[in-house]
């Protein structure tokens, strides 16, 4: 069935910093369809812009055959030396690379600790690192290494000194449980791990060390462990002969030791990243190095409009692909100042994330809708009160912006000006495919969308037979043609790869979500394909609805799910999290029904709303739909590991389970 999307695509901004670079969408589809014609030429044009120990022989091979592609197959290179020595011997040695704040603060809710490594800095203790990875513990081109570690500079220290020998690593977010750190271990046959004491989240100590121990009661591949002593705990468990203090590793280890970087092929894997799927393990996704870094230079100059004197505050944790991407290699490659912050985005209070940019003079900010709509529950005050305007540049990710949140941020912290995009991609992609493009051409804003597709990116909107649908209906988004940084593979699964996003449509990567593409070829992407709730026959996207309830004034959070029912197959259910200043009422859930009627129709209606001050959230800050379902249907809650508060799973249980007993009152007094 045809769906066609509610939402306006009428409204344009041509922001005032930018206006110079212009471009009505007609030219830059133009542009677009020129960059498709000849796609290895174009990206090997990207390619020759880094610098390549050998260079490619063949710029796209099918290996052995489609779709599993390499790119820029005979080249050489080494990320490690591309972010480091480069820059390095390129003029920046003494340039600050890594801007970083750690989470507690004084009374007056300054930082206690901050950081500032220099480009040189950081070449110095990535060198020794490698010296003690390769000469102590016998690591070579191939091995694979396992990383456990908080928000601080060490952990992109072990990614990039991992990189200069040619170890691929797996950074496991250290918000996971032992057994889901476990699992990855053994899925990656990790070696060696390297982690820390603890770390800290919201003033508390989390002591990562016992994790570790836990799970390596069934990793029996990690025969080494380093700890990083962060917190300081003076009773971390220490086996003889597996675990090693980093302080005590590196004691001996010159400071201006040089590891030569290895020449490693451009398919050559440079990490392995696990995604948690529905249902099953889960993916180790494979990226490798040539391909990845061609991807990341683009996307730093033409998204982000890379220049000399940036400072790049990139909000996400480094576990996940956006912290791989555009807080270690994509800044670091292009030379930039990254900044990392090691906390909550509201601890001790909602305005942290405005007092680092202002603190440091963030000029490019990458944020979540999640954040944005989080902060925007706590009233403008707590932005005003802050400098933002070295700011010159923002983006989201993570998943579709509202445009509410859009005009909340682009007014308060863009001050109207600014332009601000909302990137499309995701772990398999390496890199953002879609994107409003300010560093290459400034087409105009349009509050919600995610812009247009990359130059040399072929993405498309088809229906259930593979066939494109017209602007303005809902269909699935897929990439026609492969692209430089696209996975090689699922890790050890070739055939979950082939199944999991070329089976569906064949010769077309599935991306897995819904989409609209509007009539100037701007991509609305609309969540996850099987985020749906069919009622009565009609197929609903749970973004669909949350995004009419964003729009009343009083919601600043919204998260929808399905509920059987004995009519209609299932109904919508949602809970709400209220702005300050507004108040639960009967009256209140009525309005809030009309708006979604209003804007989706009648189909849409909701059988009730919960409300609460605070949803389900992963700690990187996406709403966890899954849990909320798992109460209102009375099902397990199944893996909590990446839930930031469980004091949130409490609230909707609470809230249902008072709805629950008004229920029954009612019916007693029949």
């Amino acid at each position: 069935m045809s769906v066609t999307w509610a939402l306006p695509f009428k409204e344009k901004i041509i922001p005032e910093v930018g206006k110079e670079r212009a471009v009505d969408p007609e030219e830059y589809r133009r542009i677009h369809a020129e960059s498709l014609k000849d796609i290895e030429s174009f990206w090997a044009n990207v390619a020759k812009e880094l610098e390549w120990f050998k260079p490619w022989d063949k710029v796209l091979v099918a290996d052995p055959q489609p779709p599993f592609y390499k790119w820029f197959v005979g080249g050489r290179l080494n990320a490690s030396y591309l972010t480091l020595d480069r820059n390095v011997k390129g003029g920046r040695k003494n340039k600050v690379a890594i801007i970083w704040e750690g989470e507690p603060v004084d009374q007056s809710g300054n930082p206690l600790e901050v950081r500032k490594l220099t480009y040189y800095d950081l070449w110095r203790e990535v060198n020794r690192l490698a010296y003690v990875l390769k000469n102590k513990f016998g690591l070579k081109k191939g091995d694979t290494i396992g990383i456990y570690m908080p928000m601080i500079p060490e952990l992109p220290i072990a990614m990039l000194a991992a990189a200069r020998l040619g170890v691929i690593f797996t950074v496991v977010f250290s918000g996971f449980t032992a057994q889901a750190l476990a699992d990855r271990l053994n899925d990656a046959e990790a070696k060696l791990l390297i982690t820390a004491d603890g770390g800290y989240r919201r003033g508390r100590v989390i002591r990562l060390k016992d994790v570790v121990d836990k799970a390596l009661e069934q990793s029996p591949t990690v025969k080494n462990v380093i700890v990083y002593r962060r917190v300081g705990l003076n009773d971390v468990n220490m086996v003889r002969g597996r675990d090693y203090w980093w302080h005590e590793v590196m004691a001996d280890v010159p400071p201006n030791v040089y590891v030569e970087p290895e020449p490693v092929e451009s398919e050559h894997p440079l990490y392995i990243l696990y995604t948690s799927g529905t249902t099953g393990k889960p993916k180790g996704i494979v990226h490798d190095t040539g391909g990845y870094m061609v991807l990341l230079h683009a996307t730093m100059k033409w998204v982000f409009d890379a220049r000399e004197d940036d400072i790049h505050f990139c909000t996400a944790d480094i576990g996940w692909v956006t912290g791989h991407s555009y807080i270690v290699f994509g800044p670091l490659l292009e030379g930039m100042t990254t900044i990392m912050f090691e906390g909550a985005l509201d601890y001790p209070n909602p305005d942290r994330w405005w007092a680092i940019a202002e603190r440091y003079g963030a000029t490019i900010l990458y944020t979540t809708p999640t954040g944005i709509r989080t902060l925007m529950r706590f009233g403008d005050e707590w932005v005003k009160k802050h400098d933002l305007s070295t700011i010159r540049l923002m983006h989201s990710v993570g998943e579709p912006i509202n445009p509410e949140a859009w005009r909340w941020l682009w007014k308060l912290v863009g001050r109207e000006r600014v332009p601000f995009g909302s990137t499309w991609w995701m772990t398999e992609t390496g890199g953002i495919l879609i994107s409003h493009v300010p560093g290459l051409a400034l087409v105009p804003l349009k509050p919600g969308t995610n812009g247009p597709p990359l130059p040399g990116v072929d993405a498309d909107v088809v229906d259930d037979n593979g066939n494109p649908v017209p602007p303005g209906t809902r269909g699935y988004l897929v990439i026609k043609k492969p692209w430089p940084g696209m996975l090689l593979t699922i890790w050890k699964d070739p055939d979950r790869y082939v199944k999991t996003y070329w089976s569906k449509f064949p010769g077309m990567f599935y991306a897995g979500d819904y989409a609209v593409k509007d009539e100037d070829g701007y991509f609305w992407i609309l969540g996850r394909a099987d985020e749906v709730i069919k009622v009565a026959g009609h197929r609903l996207g749970t973004y669909e609805l949350e995004s009419a309830l964003i729009q009343h004034p009083a919601v600043a959070e919204a998260a929808v799910v399905g509920v059987p029912d004995p009519v209609k197959g299932e109904v919508p259910v949602a809970y709400v999290v209220l702005r300050q200043g507004y108040q639960p009422s009967e009256e209140l859930k009525r309005e809030l029904n009309n708006t979604v009627r209003e804007l989706v129709g009648p189909i849409a209606t909701l059988a009730n709303v919960f409300f609460v001050t605070k949803l389900p959230k992963t700690r990187s800050g996406k709403i966890m739909r899954r849990l909320v379902k798992a109460v209102v249907t009375g099902q397990p809650l199944g893996d909590v590991t990446t839930l930031e508060d469980e004091a949130s799973v409490e609230e909707v249980k609470r809230a249902y389970e008072e709805f629950k007993a008004e229920i029954e009152k009612l019916k007693g007094q029949q």
